[in-house]
């Protein structure tokens, strides 16, 4: 797997990520570079190539002059999410993708999540995204801080979720005004798909249903603005603003 791109490379040479070798563009070789200091700092092994070259090797096409190959995305546990909370001394903040498939859309997931405070994400392992090259891009390196679980079955998450405590609301239409609810406890919110949002069978699972009030004669947001906003007004009110 690659990691493409100045913000992307960076944050990943600060994670737990394990990065087998950086690519850099050779007219970097003899400049001062934070990133090129950090790789050889951390005995990374460093490769200066042409940039024609590395723009053969780029899958993106936004290298910006470093490329770094990784072993594949290291996926973490529902349990360890729930460590992370106890360990920061907060209360869990988890967010859980019902069928999420656009990349692009995951990746700004990630963002928003990380910018949030979010201490985890839980995929499906089927029917949803996986981490790939364009998630890791899209998310402009927000996912070397973001743990992500991948499980079997979204509806065992939440029950797993459940018996720590932590409420689980789904994220969809016909639910309670999300501004007129007390989201202020350990919580996780499940998002939709882009066309089908969240379903029954996982919706069954839940505590309950909150619903963003939309003014417009469109009925439905973009899953990444969706989920940005729910996450902001749990942040808003776990800050006491």
């Amino acid at each position: 797997m690659q990691i493409e791109g100045r913000n992307a490379v960076r944050e990943a040479l600060g994670s737990k990520m394990t990065i087998n070798k950086l690519m850099i563009d050779k007219n970097l070789q003899n400049r001062k570079d934070e990133i090129v200091n950090l790789a050889l700092l951390n005995k990374i092994k460093v490769e200066f190539l042409p940039k024609a070259l590395l723009d053969k090797k780029s899958i993106t096409n936004h290298h910006q002059g470093f490329i770094a190959q990784v072993v594949d995305f290291s996926y973490c546990t529902v349990q360890e999410i729930i460590e992370k909370a106890k360990e920061k001394n907060e209360q869990p903040f988890v967010v859980l993708l019902d069928g999420i498939e656009d990349p692009h859309n995951f990746g700004a997931i990630i963002r928003s999540c990380e910018c949030a405070g979010v201490h985890g994400i839980v995929i499906g392992k089927n029917r949803c995204c996986q981490v790939n090259e364009t998630v890791i891009r899209t998310s402009t390196g927000a996912i070397a801080n973001m743990p992500i679980a991948k499980v079997g079955n979204i509806k065992d998450a939440i029950e797993e979720l459940k018996s720590h405590d932590v409420w689980v609301y789904a994220a969809e239409i016909g639910g309670e005004n999300i501004y007129q609810q007390n989201l202020n406890k350990p919580i996780a919110v499940v998002i939709g798909s882009e066309g089908h949002g969240v379903r029954d069978v996982v919706k069954s699972h839940c505590d309950g249903v909150i619903t963003l009030p939309l003014k417009g004669k469109v009925n439905s947001l973009n899953a990444s603005v969706a989920c940005g906003i729910v996450i902001f007004e749990i942040l808003r009110q776990r800050e006491g603003r």
